[in-house]
């Protein structure tokens, strides 16, 4: 029997787009799943950026820290629109980690994983601008460094995008109810929220289902006991901006955890992140009062500046679903991420994700295929490392100037639109924009420099349904927006939606 697809994943986050746009560019026939949209949950929760994980030194993860340093410069290559340098300062503060340590974590950060495009730690003077009068005034010494910035939930979705341009079937909404192992194939139940149910055959399925991946494999081998996973809460507090330089601050608390203060938004200063234990609802995850004062407490030991939760405009929160490798301390559970793969030869193989990095996505995508391929599933050669995400055709170093190119080739848009615009699309930026000579060409307008132009682009190329999709997770529009914009787009929504039920061309409205 020849099956509908080579591979199903199952799940939409990070993992499970960059393991299905890898195995399409290896021609593979690809099914993609997820049950709410992609990067609802884990992959649109994170500190926002590409970094080697500086504090997991301190707990002997050279390997991983290895690896994600070498990523950092892959990914700002193929994706320089979405991911851009930072720098970061972390203060030297007298009782914690002593001076000699920082400057031996940080030799090594420097050195360990190879860097080309991003410069290297230098010391410098906290009393001198522009960290003078932001940081408390005890601190004097500290020592800056390189990491990445990355939109989140927007690199899930170029991945998406691009295994879709590649041949993959992308289903969001979509979820799988009953997996059955037949010999050599899986036959699996799906259920979607439009159109009906429906069985697919398979070779091999990834589990990439996140803090669901326990679920998932309870429904694959029912016969067995599934406890893998350790569920870490993160929380963020997301603040107007607290200071007007674009230096992030990295601060050592008195727990051994780190916190970040982070330019966000242009009008904004992201905080976090938390370490707490989780159990409750993975659907509904919100930052508790105790995370919010542990934030604030952490930041206001080091700005000169106070902030309290209720200075928060928004917050965010998303649980980590680590291997549990029975440590002690949520601080301390491996990052890294593990395998499990069951079957394989006579029976159809299910390889199951545990934990794993934003920054190490793609490695962990090819070693994934690496694994089935050994069980039997052909596939071409490995191709992700110098192949661009959707847009990100650029050089890292030429971003600005492609802005100004951006900014002559179309005059009559706001200038800080087109700086989103190509943060967000880069040189797609061309689609949403191009036979357009005047903002009355670009269609409704919601609010500030968002359009109806670009909210079609994103339905019709980048999976977006609702209005919560194209606001938090294509955009961070729901930040800028007045409730009276957000409601516009809702209404434009539910009209395109039934122009589509009624098979209307929407194309042509």
């Amino acid at each position: 029997m020849v099956p509908d697809y080579d591979l199903l994943v199952i799940g939409g986050g990070i993992n499970g787009a960059g393991i299905a746009r890898d195995a399409a560019g290896r021609d593979l026939k690809v099914l993609l799943v997820e049950k709410d949209d992609l990067a609802s949950h884990t992959s649109s929760a994170s500190t926002k950026l590409v970094h080697g994980g500086l504090r997991y030194l301190e707990h002997y993860e050279f390997r991983l820290v290895r690896e994600a340093l070498q990523e950092r410069e892959v990914l700002l290559r193929m994706a320089p629109h979405i991911i851009w340098p930072l720098r970061f300062v972390l203060p030297h503060d007298e009782g914690l980690r002593p001076a000699w340590l920082l400057r031996l974590g940080l030799f090594l950060y420097d050195h360990i994983g190879g860097r080309e495009l991003l410069p290297p730690t230098r010391k410098v003077d906290l009393r001198q601008a522009p960290h003078a009068k932001v940081l408390e005034e005890r601190l004097r010494t500290g020592f800056e460094y390189s990491d990445c910035w990355v939109e989140d939930s927007r690199l899930v979705v170029l991945n998406a995008m691009d295994a879709a341009e590649r041949g993959a079937n992308i289903r969001t909404r979509t979820k799988a109810t009953d997996l059955q192992r037949n010999g050599n194939l899986w036959e699996v139940r799906l259920e979607g929220t439009e159109g009906p149910s429906e069985t697919v055959t398979c070779s091999a399925i990834v589990n990439a289902a996140g803090p669901w991946v326990d679920d998932v494999l309870g429904k694959a081998l029912p016969q067995e006991a599934h406890d893998n996973l350790r569920l870490v809460k993160g929380s963020h507090l997301i603040v107007p901006r607290l200071y007007d330089h674009d230096h992030c601050y990295i601060f050592q608390n008195g727990d051994d955890r780190i916190v970040f203060a982070i330019p966000y938004e242009r009008d904004f200063t992201l905080l976090g992140t938390t370490d707490v234990a989780f159990e409750g609802d993975r659907d509904a995850i919100a930052i508790s009062q105790d995370e919010a004062s542990y934030i604030c407490d952490a930041v206001n030991e080091y700005l000169a500046i106070d902030v309290s939760p209720k200075d928060a405009v928004s917050s965010y929160s998303g649980v980590r679903p680590l291997y549990d490798d029975k440590a002690r301390s949520n601080s301390t559970v491996t990052r890294d991420y593990v395998f499990e793969l069951e079957g394989g030869g006579a029976e159809a193989p299910i390889l199951s994700i545990f934990g794993g990095k934003i920054t190490t996505y793609r490695r962990l995508a090819e070693h994934a295929l690496e694994r089935l391929e050994k069980v039997g599933l052909p596939m071409g050669r490995k191709w992700t490392k110098d192949a661009n995400l959707p847009g990100g055709d650029l050089d890292p170093l030429k971003v600005a100037s492609f802005m100004t190119d951006c900014e002559q080739r179309y005059p009559w848009f706001p200038r800080d639109g087109i700086v989103r615009l190509v943060r967000a699309y880069g040189t797609r930026i061309d689609r949403i924009l191009q036979d357009k000579h005047s903002l009355d060409d670009c269609g409704r307008h919601f609010g500030g420099d968002f359009y109806e132009a670009e909210a079609r682009y994103l339905i019709q190329h980048e999976f977006a349904r609702t209005a919560e999709d194209i606001l938090w997770r294509r955009s961070k529009l729901g930040l800028h927006l007045e409730g009276e914009g957000q409601e516009k787009l809702r209404e434009w929504l539910s009209s395109q939606n039934a122009m589509r039920a009624s098979g209307i061309n929407q194309s042509s409205t």
